[in-house]
């Protein structure tokens, strides 16, 4: 039976009032009116609400046959992107394959090892992970709507030429896929030249809001992740989070929630995982809230933690610090194959107590005390639920996150589909590299920087 994420914010009822939540019902109308006639800030950014039920299945059928053509000929995919052109594809293949996929035998894994470039300018990282590809038969997907961001682009054509080298011009052609814009760019423009398979980047979905399209469905088709799952899961969340009444729309909750603490000096919020493959799910989850709100001196701080290792060092932070934090806790109720605690006769670490329970009920029991003793600590908790971390609760996760993110940039009073502050490091860092066109700003940055 098919349940519904749920959202419990019972754990905050000490520090919201429920006439708070009902006096932003009329706001959160509003906002849910603007996001759906399409009519708020960054409008034509919305092609990713209605984007689980409308995907071109023609597309879909590229994508699945593009992913088994790189399963056949490689034994390591490279995917070359940076933000949202990489984090979603990695949240996805990391929450739902072997926590050690890429040291798994070929003969257990049965799909590419999946590595990740182009998203941080260092020489270590790519020099070293030339050396792990070594003499294996690889091939590489590269993300960039423009094909001229720094740190892919610079990763591609070291990639690119590597593949010449090894398989000559026409087989680097057969191993380069390439997801671009339509129509224009450098990279489409390369790829039109080239003959190299390519998808397109809708240009109304912003990079942070791009995992369910071909930006995020190839890599994970390639890890061989069920994409009729993960896309299923995303079009039943889009049917849950289109209510418009507050009460009953978890993702609006979630939103108006994150206001309202704000207002109250909760600047900071921190996602918390108790499972080591959620890590990259928060990674994302932090691009796609920083980027969205962070902007005109306003927004939350989305930062994260891994429970219950952090515990031991940030978990103080969190019980006794400044009270500047509120939490929120993705919970799995079902992660995977479970684990008993043996019994010991000696009984020497004092651990016969927990002897034939699960790891499973212990995990929850750290949970359970921890939520308990961060609310007394005066840290504000919410959780979502899912029942398994599964591709189809995945896909609705992803889409709760993005409905709640819209609706609450719209509640904060910001556009939530702009970065224009993204570009002011690329434009001081082109004119230190002497790029052609910012010569005039080189010798004051040169200036300020001694």
């Amino acid at each position: 039976m098919v349940k519904e994420l749920v959202f419990n914010y019972s754990y905050a009822a000490p520090f919201v009032r429920q006439s708070e939540i009902e006096m932003l019902a009329p706001y959160v109308a509003e906002a849910h009116r603007q996001l759906h006639e399409k009519t708020g800030p960054g409008s034509s950014f919305l092609g990713w609400l209605d984007l689980p039920q409308s995907l071109d299945r023609a597309e879909l059928d590229r994508i699945k046959e593009a992913a088994q053509r790189i399963q056949d000929q490689a034994e390591a995919l490279i995917v070359v992107g940076i933000g949202g052109s990489y984090l979603g594809s990695r949240a996805v293949i990391a929450a739902l394959t072997h926590s050690f996929y890429n040291l798994l035998g070929r003969e257990k894994r049965r799909t590419p090892q999946i590595f990740f470039a182009g998203h941080a300018i260092s020489s270590k990282y790519l020099r070293e992970l030339l050396e792990v590809i070594g003499e294996k038969d690889f091939a590489v997907n590269v993300i960039s709507k423009s094909g001229t961001t720094t740190e892919p682009a610079i990763a591609f054509r070291i990639l690119r030429e590597l593949l010449k080298e090894r398989y000559g011009v026409e087989g680097a052609r057969e191993r380069i896929y390439v997801t671009a814009d339509a129509s224009s760019g450098a990279l489409r423009s390369m790829a039109e030249a080239e003959g190299y398979t390519s998808f397109v980047i809708p240009r109304n979905i912003g990079g942070r809001y791009s995992v369910l399209t071909p930006v995020g469905l190839l890599p994970i088709a390639a890890a061989g992740i069920d994409l009729d799952a993960l896309l299923a899961g995303a079009a039943a969340a889009q049917s849950w989070y289109s209510r418009p009444v507050l009460e009953e729309n978890g993702a609006y909750q979630y939103a108006a929630l994150r206001n309202i603490f704000y207002r109250k000096g909760k600047t900071i919020e921190v996602l918390v995982n108790y499972e080591p493959s959620l890590y990259f799910l928060c990674e994302w989850w932090k691009q796609l809230f920083g980027e969205s709100e962070g902007k005109d001196q306003k927004g939350i701080f989305p930062a994260s933690v891994n429970f219950t290792t952090d515990l031991h060092s940030l978990g103080q932070f969190m019980q006794e610090g400044t009270r500047s934090i509120f939490a929120t806790t993705v919970w799995v109720d079902q992660a995977g194959v479970d684990l008993l605690v043996p019994a010991d006769a000696k009984d020497s670490d004092g651990l016969n107590y927990l002897a034939g329970r699960s790891l499973s009920e212990v995990n929850r029991k750290a949970f359970e005390g921890t939520v308990l003793a961060h609310t007394d600590g005066g840290v504000p908790n919410l959780v979502v639920e899912l029942p398994e971390l599964s591709p189809y609760y995945l896909g609705a996760l992803l889409y709760f996150f993005q409905k709640a993110c819209a609706l609450s940039g719209y509640l904060l009073g910001v556009n939530p589909f702009d970065q224009p502050g993204v570009e002011m490091y690329k434009r001081n860092m082109f004119a230190l590299l002497d790029k052609p066109g910012f010569a005039a700003q080189r010798a004051e940055l040169e200036k300020r920087l001694k």
